[in-house]
């Protein structure tokens, strides 16, 4: 499991797991019916990205999200 902290950290693992499988990023495009720049903004940690659209990909690659409540600051 990664802790996944800012949407950097969020575009790595989503790079990361995309070159694992063996994508290219029109691939990926393809696969969740949204286009290249899409990815390439999720990728490179875009703070704007829609939150459905991010889902979707993950699903597509696999990943999954987890909340974990922490303690009040």
């Amino acid at each position: 499991m990664t802790d996944i902290q800012t949407t950097t950290e969020l575009g790595a693992a989503v790079r990361a797991a995309r070159l694992a499988q063996g994508l290219r990023q029109p691939d990926l495009a393809g696969a969740c019916g949204t286009s290249v720049r899409f990815i390439s903004e999720l990728e490179r940690g875009k703070a704007t990205a829609q939150v459905g659209r991010v889902l979707h990909v993950l699903r597509m690659l696999g990943l999954r999200v987890s909340i974990d409540l922490r303690s009040a600051r």
